[in-house]
């Protein structure tokens, strides 16, 4: 019987961490898209992952976390479902009001890879970090339950690294898993029991983040 494993990846470096002034210019302010080396971090991400028997991926609405996914959906030959249940921390102090993003019509009319069929529901804004942990833990446990034979992968952001990883593997995971920049976090069951394997690997990366940024 093969083991079953959920990987769990951030989102490449972001264009407001290389420029800080785009923010001040943006659009969408806080959907900032992949900066160039962010862009070579998610392929080599991709690169990563060929072999490793993944058929399912998820990810976050953003734009930053859509674009990752994208590149190892376009190596693996994979669609992506969009779920809010991934999405940023929604912290009033780093945002004052519900983020905008790109729907998912539009998203994918540039990445076509993205599954219009598959859409769960707006998270509510604002949230506590209690809450956000509360939210990324559920979908992660339910996403095991809704696809028993399946390796996946969680496309996601700090936070929701974080999250989704003490859906299976408990609180622990809040202090002990390093979330930087289009990291790996590999989690494997044994006998009913989610361990982690890797924990915030990078070693994929040529660039890696010294100091964790989640804002």
């Amino acid at each position: 019987m093969s083991q079953k494993t959920v990987w769990i990846a951030r989102h490449g470096n972001r264009i407001d961490f290389v420029n800080p002034e785009w923010f001040n210019t943006a659009k969408r302010p806080y959907d900032p898209h992949l900066s160039d080396d962010g862009l070579l971090q998610a392929q080599q991400l991709a690169n990563r992952l060929i072999g490793e028997n993944i058929t399912q991926i998820f990810a976050s609405p953003f734009l930053r976390t859509v674009q990752t996914a994208n590149e190892v959906a376009a190596v693996l030959d994979l669609t992506i479902k969009l779920d809010w249940g991934l999405c940023e921390w929604l912290n009033p102090e780093w945002m004052p009001a519900m983020p905008e993003t790109l729907s998912i019509e539009n998203l994918a009319q540039t990445y076509r890879r993205i599954d219009l069929s598959y859409n769960e529901g707006t998270p509510q804004y604002p949230e506590t970090w209690e809450a956000c942990m509360k939210r990324t833990g559920e979908i992660s446990r339910r996403l095991v339950v809704e696809f028993p034979t399946e390796n996946i992968l969680l496309v996601g952001h700090g936070a929701s690294v974080i999250g989704t990883a003490a859906g299976l593997v408990g609180e622990v995971a809040q202090s002990k898993v390093k979330a930087s920049l289009c990291c790996l976090v590999k989690i494997v069951q044994r006998e009913e029991k989610w361990v982690i394997e890797l924990n915030g690997d990078t070693s994929h990366l040529d660039n890696r983040e010294n100091t964790v940024r989640f804002i």
